[in-house]
């Protein structure tokens, strides 16, 4: 009985090692891209989905979080088009330091050719350089929007990753099959998306991370990252508060941010809390403050698993918390560990008005290179590559009263054609063509093949353009575009294969030049501040610019103050180190400076206490509203007529006036009918489709809807030379224009009249 027993046990082992290691092999060949077929109008089965920065939620799931990325979030703004020539596409996926990925799966739509040879055709799908999936072309599906799910090994994700697309397409079985055929195509859907589930891991409370956890550039998502205040936080709270909202702001830069307030540490993010000896926020409990403290430690409110974290700034008093924001956001490289005590902070010398590190230089010409951040960004691959763009931003009130265009001098290199063909390089900005350059052979004589680092492999060619660019198309925020058609260099069918040796660069060292200008323009423009934060990010660090608040803010309105600051760190690319802030009740201390006014509670009274003057106050149940005849809107002298409104809906509105205080200084307020639409004003002001609807010196939003008047009388800021000024002012009277024009042509005329009796008296005395 015992050998037949052994026999037994052997064989129900066997049975054991058999099964664990089928349900292995599955494992393994679905972590590798196993494909299912689903329709095309069916949605990516997961467990969960996360807020993305697109009308998406987050959810919880046993494995981690999962979130859905669309093909704009990982870097395609539309279809992706795969052609015989061009076979590759690249979708770009960042994972956050503390995250990791325990599950992926590529939702792909796409639609090829109706006209190819299937068994010879398929797509291949890369994962970080590695195949995934190979995706058959079928015939039942050829022209049809197909759907397909690989699942994605998450053992190959790291921070920044690569999903590869490459289309392996052919339409004859001829040896001379022409990769530029019409027939070799695959769109990809921009309904493609990508579930991605993750799971937190514990970073440790090491200042050294900074500004992770709390800011990841790996996040492509809005920031939004609570602020835990003590009850009745003062101004000098607020303003320390302020300054590392501006801070983060300009580190989210493009992505933007929201700082919700809270009095206690939220559960479910990464929190920042200000504390004091006599006003501690609810829930957490520090030592002895000995003086400027920075502390990272486990979110209080959190469970230790979950690895959120608060990040504490501490003081004895108001003056020490405001001295732990400055360090935070000047010193952070250094601090180590996880606490740092702050001995001293020098905010380095004063700035000079336009030297905001996001404005490009306006007082000598400017290299391509200090507009990117990185070279390669200048450099394209392929026969039909994605537009080179070289965004650049300004000063929006740089007037152009001595030249009429802006000097950009464009030098390149490209892989050359080999004879004359249709290969193009198109010159534009804002979308608009300002030239298209005929790109020439290689020279035969092979001298510009020299290079002192080589870029491009084949024959090189370069070539440079001047261009004047016209004023009128250069606005405060502009984007040159630099467009490189490769055309085919066939001659005949089968005279030579298409490689993928395309390349072309624009050079680092073009320049363009808008030193010609001068600051001066027109005021109130809500415009500018919507897109720029002028007039306050004149001066970087704020330093003219002064925030009126309430007198006692709620939650909304600190909301506001921290979020307004945020953008201006956006705007200017630096944190606001010196600007003032202070209550309504003590707004005289600020009166030579621009003023931003949170218009609600005693912010209300305030302009109520400015006068019926301005282009529109609004209070809990009134609005008054300035009223001017559309055709005289252009006449600063039109007359205007006010009318009082009693409503019981929420308003709010962006009012602009000149300071009542002092001339040339300009009054930015945003007004409600109660603090809790104050939201409905920074919405607009994260929207980049909606904030280019905000003009004027009012702009009215009523929930979805946002209108821009000019209702009120203008002013001027900035200098001109008193000619220019002269000629500007001058300019909108044509009657004055007339008659200057008359009085120059007499004094011309009798100049050469003079001139001419002396030429003949001159003779008559020979």
């Amino acid at each position: 009985m015992r050998p037949f027993r052994s026999f037994r046990l052997g064989l129900l082992m066997l049975g054991c090692w058999v099964i664990v290691g089928a349900h292995a092999f599955a494992v393994d060949d679905l972590a590798r891209g196993a494909t299912t077929s689903t329709p095309a109008h069916a949605q990516p089965a997961s467990a969960a989905t996360i807020a993305a920065p697109e009308d998406s939620t987050s959810v919880a799931s046993p494995s981690g979080v999962a979130r859905d990325l669309t093909l704009k979030q990982m870097g395609s703004y539309g279809a992706i088009k795969l052609r015989g020539q061009d076979p590759n596409g690249t979708l770009n996926v960042s994972v956050r330091n503390d995250e990791v990925v325990t599950g992926a799966k590529l939702h792909l739509v796409y639609t090829y050719s109706p006209s190819l040879i299937y068994s010879l055709s398929h797509i291949k799908v890369y994962l970080n350089g590695e195949v995934v999936a190979t995706l058959p072309m079928d015939k039942e599906t050829a022209g049809q929007t197909v759907s397909k799910d690989v699942v994605l090994d998450p053992r190959l994700f790291t921070d920044f990753n690569r999903i590869g697309l490459q289309m392996i397409a052919h339409y004859t079985l001829d040896h001379c099959e022409d990769p530029y055929h019409s027939s070799m195509w695959t769109d990809i859907s921009p309904d493609t998306t990508l579930t991605l589930t993750t799971s937190n891991i514990g970073l440790p409370n090491s200042l050294a991370l900074l500004p992770a956890p709390f800011f990841d550039r790996r996040d492509n998502r809005a920031l939004v990252l609570p602020f835990v205040l003590p009850a009745q936080a003062d101004a000098p709270t607020l303003r320390a508060a302020g300054v590392v909202s501006s801070w983060f702001g300009a580190l989210a830069g493009w992505r933007g941010a929201r700082f919700p307030v809270t009095p206690t540490a939220p559960a479910d993010s990464h929190a920042i809390a200000f504390a004091l000896p006599n006003a501690m926020p609810a829930g957490v409990k520090l030592d002895e403050i000995k003086g400027p403290t920075v502390i990272v430690m486990p979110n209080p409110a959190s469970p230790p698993e979950s690895g959120r974290k608060l990040l504490v700034l501490a003081g004895r008093d108001t003056k020490e918390l405001q001295e732990a924001a400055n360090a935070l956001v000047l010193g952070q490289v250094g601090m180590s560990g996880d606490r740092a005590i702050v001995k001293s902070v020098d905010l380095g010398p004063e700035r000079r008005p336009y030297d905001a590190p996001n404005w490009a230089p306006v007082d000598r010409q400017v290299s391509f290179k200090e507009l990117v951040t990185d070279p390669g960004q200048l450099e394209a691959a392929g026969f039909n590559p994605s537009p080179i763009r070289v965004d650049v931003r300004l000063p929006p009130d740089l007037f152009a009263w001595a030249r009429h265009s802006v000097p950009l001098n464009v030098s390149y290199r490209y892989t050359a054609p080999s004879n004359y063909n249709d290969s193009v390089l198109n010159i534009g900005v804002n979308d608009q063509l300002l030239r298209s350059v005929r790109l020439r052979p290689a020279d035969p004589s092979g001298v510009e093949r020299q290079f002192n680092v080589p870029l491009m492999s084949g024959s090189e060619a370069r070539g440079s353009e001047e261009i004047r660019v016209p004023a009128l198309r250069i606005g405060s925020t502009n984007q040159f575009q630099f467009q490189f058609h490769m055309d085919s260099q066939k001659t005949g069918l089968c005279v030579s294969a298409a490689t993928d040796s395309a390349r072309a660069a624009v050079d680092p060292d073009s320049t363009i030049d808008f030193s010609q200008f001068v600051h001066y323009t027109a005021m109130p423009n809500l415009a500018f501040f919507a897109t720029s934060g002028y007039p306050f990010t004149r001066m970087a660090d704020l330093a003219d610019s002064a925030v009126v608040i309430p007198d006692a803010p709620d939650v909304h309105e600190q909301e506001t103050i921290l979020a307004l600051l945020g953008q201006m760190g956006r705007w200017s690319g630096l944190p606001a180190l010196r600007v003032s802030l202070v209550p309504t009740s003590a707004v005289e201390s600020v009166r030579d400076r621009d003023l931003l006014v949170i218009g609600t509670g005693s912010g209300s009274s305030l302009m109520e206490k400015w006068g019926k003057g301005l282009p529109m106050l609004i209070q809990r149940s009134e609005n008054d509203l300035a009223l001017r005849e559309p055709a005289d809107r252009m006449r600063a002298n039109a007359p205007t007529g006010r009318a009082a409104l009693s409503v019981n809906g929420p308003t709010a509105a962006f009012v602009a006036f000149q300071s009542p205080y002092t001339k040339g200084k300009s009054v930015v307020a945003l007004a409600a009918s109660a603090s809790d639409r104050l939201g409905d004003l920074l919405d607009v002001l994260g929207d980049d489709a909606r904030v280019n609807e905000v003009r004027g010196d009012l702009t009215v939003v009523r929930q979805k809807v946002v209108v821009g008047l000019t209702v009120g009388d203008t002013y001027y800021v900035g200098h001109l030379p008193w000619y220019a000024w002269v000629w500007v002012h001058i300019s909108k009277y044509p009657a004055l224009m007339a008659l200057a024009g008359i009085l120059a042509g007499l004094f011309v005329a009798l100049t050469v009249f003079w001139a001419l009796g002396r030429l003949a008296a001159r003779r008559l005395e020979r």
